[in-house]
């Protein structure tokens, strides 16, 4: 999921692959979900018909699902990261070069997930561990995930301010990105 977040946020050409329509369009909605308070503003296609699976070679990035009937057609994508749902994987091609979290966010960002995914790992190294762990109802837990993005999102864009540049020449004063700093 950070691999495919990161892959959004830099721009690249997204595909998720699924025999499930349903899944499909969950996995794209979830993915522009994370980029909150980002809005996506290239091309979005929860599901692609078929007539239309020449749009994947387009230069521009975007998020796309595929029914994975038509995976043999996906194969000679060279610039396109590839989701399979359906078996799990992430395929990052050898000509795409995706930039990570810088590492202390990296694994900040990990460990709360899995801390939200999975409860149990909290208390699993405890010599008395409570009695009980209960996990999230799934609602709770889908506030629980935006709010670790959400937090992500403030530790990387704190501290902006001081690369703004403001250039007073102008009748009206004009704000720039300084991106030196």
């Amino acid at each position: 999921v950070l691999c495919l977040f990161c892959a959004a946020l830099t721009e690249h050409k997204i595909l998720f692959l699924s025999s499930s329509y349903q899944r499909l369009t969950d996995a794209c909605r979830a993915l522009l979900a994370l980029m909150f308070p980002l809005k996506y503003s290239f091309t979005y296609v929860p599901i692609l018909p078929a007539q239309l699976l020449e749009v994947l070679s387009t230069p521009t990035p975007f998020i796309i699902g595929v029914h994975s009937i038509f995976q043999s057609e996906t194969q000679e994508l060279l610039d396109v990261v590839i989701a399979d749902l359906d078996g799990g994987t992430v395929n990052v091609p050898e000509c795409v070069h995706i930039s990570l979290l810088p590492e202390p966010l990296l694994q900040q960002t990990r460990e709360a997930l899995s801390m939200v995914l999975d409860p149990e790992l909290e208390v699993a190294d405890l010599a008395f561990p409570p009695s009980t762990v209960s996990a999230s109802s799934l609602k709770m837990q889908d506030k629980e995930i935006r709010a670790v993005f959400l937090r992500l999102f403030a530790q990387l864009l704190q501290g902006y301010r001081w690369c703004l540049h403001i250039i007073r020449i102008h009748p009206e004063p004009v704000i720039r990105f300084h991106k030196v700093r």
